[in-house]
């Protein structure tokens, strides 16, 4: 009878140690974003024990990570019936529903799943706190919030120190986030991720060298580690955009570790998706447009990856699948919309209403580009910086309306980091807009805001010298006397002082300020006037309008 109960002791040991090993591989597949991986260590271990509450847990949080958000919910509230650990489901329940933006029903789920714990039970809120930090619209403050409840039961737990560290680092509070990840890896050196963060807080504050170093001591001890490969292909492709001179061979290593990435996780279709989406931050189309290939031979009917075909399709030149793919996606209202389809959208229009041999827009199909653009600008207005080349093409093109219409969208961002230059492209597009030989009177109210524009450049850079000259000249046709002669004085006065030589390489510029100023004065002070055209014969003696004009006066 002593041997069956120790017999009946250890059988029930080993079980409880298989469970608690299965779970441990399956954390483990999930830090290393082995997603697929991950998957069928939870479903082996539910078809030996189907009741386990915390394996379906993790397994929802696997499909969230994968954007299967319909079957993670399935899970979940079949978890929350099963006879162990259930309640580790209201919390996947309550990040789904923070998703849907329903912060009332995720409290709710949340209370659930906290309610009965016991003294030192903390992991439940620790996965509370990462339902705030992983949710599409994270609560960094919210998550510390649960984590001061996890660390009142354990300040040094390895968890709560690493996923602190992710709450202060969306917070962008380096010295905390250091110190909260530093002590993970001090508790638990098994905890590779807490290292690699110490090397992400360092990518943030755009100390690129120190960040690297970071990681590659990483891949002396774990290279199998495949997170860190994707830390470094991000961290190269910040750097290649900070350093212009290095971009292509800091793209070309970007595009090298992202591929070491993908070995060391998995080619599923979730993982492929996530590599299409960072081919499109390194403008890589071509790989965009094979991967987009490849994942449509996995799943046909995956709406997103219209997403991929239309991006690629529409940088190497095939607009019009480009612009099925899109609106076939966009049509589906499932879809979860992002601001940068919206943009493709808008270009894809755009590039149809120009007739590159005529020279010709129609402008139905140019007003469709132009609202789409909106679109996108309205869910993300730091989509403006990618409209500076596509207003310059249309300038270029001396399609000065529409060029316009472009940078007029681009300055509605202060923030922009192209915010001047649009805003001066703004000024001459609409400027040169007005002196087009076809134009009877020239539009008062583009003008206006063409003096604006230039307003702003010279706000924001006051030696940018022909702000002042086009702002002269814009006054000019707003017949606006006054101002006509400040603009021009006030160009006068900035080239001068930068020197003779500036002087010298603007003379024409010159002469156009005197004579422009002497007209202006020519009705009200007319020793003014002849002082002023006088100046533009010290510069060319025998320029005609100048001594007609004194001759007149006198």
């Amino acid at each position: 009878m002593n041997k069956v109960k120790i017999f009946s002791f250890l059988f029930l040991a080993c079980s409880f140690l298989g469970k608690a090993q299965e779970i441990d591989q399956a954390k483990k597949a999930i830090d290393a974003e082995q997603f697929d991986a991950a998957k069928k260590i939870l479903k082996t271990a539910l078809q030996l024990k189907p009741g386990n509450g915390k394996a379906m847990f993790l397994l929802g949080n696997v499909y969230i990570k994968q954007n299967q958000e319909d079957s993670a919910k399935v899970i979940f509230s079949k978890g929350l019936l099963a006879p162990e650990m259930a309640r580790f489901n209201y919390i996947g329940l309550g990040q789904l529903e923070l998703n849907n933006n329903n912060l009332t029903a995720a409290q709710a789920n949340f209370g659930m799943a906290t309610k009965d714990l016991k003294k030192k039970d903390l992991e439940e809120w620790v996965y509370v706190a990462k339902a705030y930090l992983n949710a599409d619209k994270p609560d960094y403050n919210a998550a510390l919030t649960a984590l001061a409840k996890a660390a009142a039961v354990n300040n040094m737990d390895p968890a709560t120190l690493l996923t602190m560290g992710d709450a202060y680092y969306g917070l962008k509070n380096q010295n905390d986030g250091y110190k909260a990840y530093r002590d993970a890896f001090a508790s638990d050196g098994s905890l590779i991720r807490a290292k690699v963060q110490l090397g992400v807080l360092l990518k943030g504050a755009k100390a690129y060298t120190e960040a690297v170093k970071a990681y590659d001591e990483v891949v002396t001890t774990n290279p199998t580690y495949g997170p860190v490969y994707r830390e470094l292909a991000e961290t190269y492709y910040y750097w290649a955009n900070n350093e212009p001179r290095n971009y292509k061979a800091y793209i070309q290593k970007a595009l090298e570790y992202y591929e070491n990435y993908m070995k060391l996780t998995d080619y599923s279709l979730a993982s492929r998706m996530r590599h299409a989406d960072f081919l499109i931050l390194a403008k890589d189309y071509k790989a965009l447009e094979l991967e987009a290939n490849a994942m449509k031979e996995l799943d046909k009917v995956n709406p997103r990856i219209l997403r991929y075909l239309g991006y690629s399709a529409y940088e190497n030149g095939n607009v019009d699948v480009a612009q099925k793919s899109l609106e076939d996606f966009i049509a589906n209202p499932s879809n979860k919309i992002i601001p940068r389809d919206y943009i493709y959208l808008g270009l894809i229009n755009l590039k149809k209403s120009f007739n590159a041999e005529t020279k010709v827009v129609d402008q139905t199909l140019f007003d469709a580009g132009v609202s789409n653009i909106k679109k996108a600008i309205e869910m993300d207005n730091t989509m403006t910086n990618d409209l500076s080349e596509v207003g310059k093409k249309f300038y270029e093109q001396k399609l000065f309306k529409q060029a316009a219409a472009i940078y007029e969208i681009a300055t509605t961002n202060l923030e922009s980091k192209n915010f001047l230059l649009d805003n001066f492209y703004l000024g001459n597009s609409l400027y040169y807009d007005n002196t087009r030989k076809d134009v009877v009177k020239p539009d008062p109210i583009a003008l206006q805001k063409a003096d604006a524009a230039f307003a702003r450049v010279i706000e924001a850079s006051p030696t940018t010298q022909d702000a002042y000259i086009f702002r002269a000249r814009t006054n000019r046709l707003l017949e606006n006397e006054e101002l006509i002669i400040k603009y021009y004085e006030e160009y006068i006065r900035v080239v001068t002082e930068k020197g003779v030589d500036e002087v010298t390489k603007n003379k024409t510029k010159f002469i156009e300020s005197y004579n422009n100023i002497a007209a202006s004065y020519a009705n009200t002070d007319k020793a003014k006037a002849i002082e002023y055209f006088n100046k533009t014969l010290a510069l060319d003696p025998t320029n005609a309008y100048a001594a007609q004009s004194i001759a007149s006066l006198k």
